[in-house]
């Protein structure tokens, strides 16, 4: 691999920019990575796992549930010995883009990965500011049913919360709210599942029904786009970015920190799908609190219980600033903190207004994991894995990263149809900033 391979910051692996040298001052340890990963992916999404169920079924759905965890776990630890074998070589990569340019020798893979990143962090901004604002509508609906406030009210509101929280400056500094993530993650888990306990023993219990709807060829496709929804509430896409926070050396931290996330995701993404599905069946809605609190009919689950289940914390995104900061000056000075909250604040007005304009949930998360997070954590981690360590052909990892990269490579091959032709066929079903979010 020479150098011109590498795009001009990834030459010389010492910081070249102010974000890099902001990351860098991180010192994180082993559990502070845990609570990263943990809030990363134990997110509000997981409201949407009944749904998923709804597209695949009981078998199909807990088979499907199982396999990403563990694809992902293991595609996860992967990457995290990619990057501990580059820094153990004298090249310690904080970006995804720079690790996967260096392993694979090609400035166009650091721009595809730019793409890549870029879009899964618009997407989730987006989704997670739309299904915020639902969920405060759901509440306010019910403790105020002469109310007038609107659904894009509500995701004005928490646009603004948003832009507040992306002003910390970088992944470490959000380590103790993080840590309150990963606790609210467990606490509006407990509420959703009590909710849909006492729905399933109440005496409004919905009329159960568990088949698969729609012809052949429709249910084909609602199992791809259940599983593509799956990839995005699983996915990650910027491991390198939390491990960059880790303190060196980082052997093994990673790891510990990956049972601690997946530790949380066994309690919570099992518990939150069975008991939503089990209750609500294919009626299931992309937010399971919609079918908890319908609009026609009284609340099947006490308003108190579910006021809980709305308050959490979200990722702030991490913008890496590399042209906007000065490196001579520090992290909190006047020079760089106005870039920052300016820049920062007009991407979440953005996410904001597109949350607002295309209420679409399911069909964003969809659109995510099959377009960002099946490439970018089911893919090219087994090919950064086998291009830095070469497996010997005969060898188990050789077969296994290979199988998996040409089975998530026709998942979001066909993924990717069926969540596009879903957003087609659902764009005759809203108008432009509407009161109502699309499944």
């Amino acid at each position: 691999m020479t150098e011109s391979h590498l795009p001009p910051e990834n030459k010389d692996t010492s910081p070249v920019d102010a974000g890099a040298a902001f990351v860098l001052e991180s010192k994180g340890k082993w559990w502070h990575a845990g609570f990263h990963l943990t809030t990363a992916i134990v997110g509000p999404t997981i409201l949407t796992l009944p749904y998923v169920f709804r597209g695949l079924g009981w078998w199909f759905g807990f088979f499907c549930l199982t396999a990403m965890a563990v694809v992902t776990f293991y595609s996860y630890y992967l990457m995290s010995l990619v990057l501990e074998h580059c820094e153990n070589a004298g090249r310690r990569h904080i970006r995804f883009r720079e690790l996967a340019a260096d392993v694979l020798g090609s400035g166009w893979m650091y721009y595809f990965v730019i793409f890549i990143q870029t879009t899964i962090n618009t997407g989730i901004s987006i989704g997670t500011i739309l299904l915020s604002g639902e969920c405060l509508q759901i509440m306010y609906s019910s403790l105020s049913t002469s109310g007038s406030m609107k659904l894009w009210e509500f995701i004005a509101i928490v646009t603004g919360i948003m832009i507040v929280l992306s002003q910390f400056p970088t992944f470490h500094s959000l380590r103790h709210m993080n840590l309150g993530s990963l606790f609210l993650s467990l606490g509006y888990t407990f509420v959703v599942v009590a909710a849909c306990i006492y729905v399933g023993l109440g005496k409004n219990t919905p009329t159960r029904d568990y088949s698969l709807e729609g012809s052949q060829f429709s249910k084909t496709m609602n199992a791809f786009t259940s599983i593509s929804i799956i990839a995005a509430i699983f996915g990650n896409g910027i491991l390198p970015e939390i491990q960059a926070t880790l303190a060196p050396p980082v052997t093994g931290k990673m790891f510990k920190g990956l049972v601690m996330c997946y530790s949380v995701i066994f309690l919570t993404f099992y518990s939150v799908a069975v008991s939503g599905y089990f209750v609500f069946g294919n009626k299931a809605s992309s937010n399971i609190l919609t079918s908890l609190m319908p609009d026609d009919g009284p609340s099947l689950a006490p308003t108190w219980l579910l006021g809980l289940g709305v308050v959490y914390s979200q990722v702030a995104f991490d913008i890496m600033e590399t042209k906007s900061a000065d490196v001579n000056q520090g992290m909190f000075s006047k020079r760089n903190v106005i870039p920052r909250i300016v820049s920062r604040s007009l991407y979440m007005i953005f996410c904001g207004f597109f949350a607002a304009m295309l209420p679409f949930f399911g069909d964003i998360s969809g659109v995510v994991g099959a377009l960002g997070f099946i490439p970018l954590d089911f893919i090219l981690p087994m090919l950064l894995y086998n291009m830095t360590y070469k497996p010997s052909r005969s060898s188990f990892t050789y077969w296994i990263n290979n199988g998996i990269m040409v089975v998530f490579t026709g998942v979001g091959i066909l993924g990717s149809f069926s969540t596009v032709r879903k957003l087609v066929l659902d764009a005759n079903k809203f108008k432009l900033f509407s009161n109502d979010v699309v499944d």
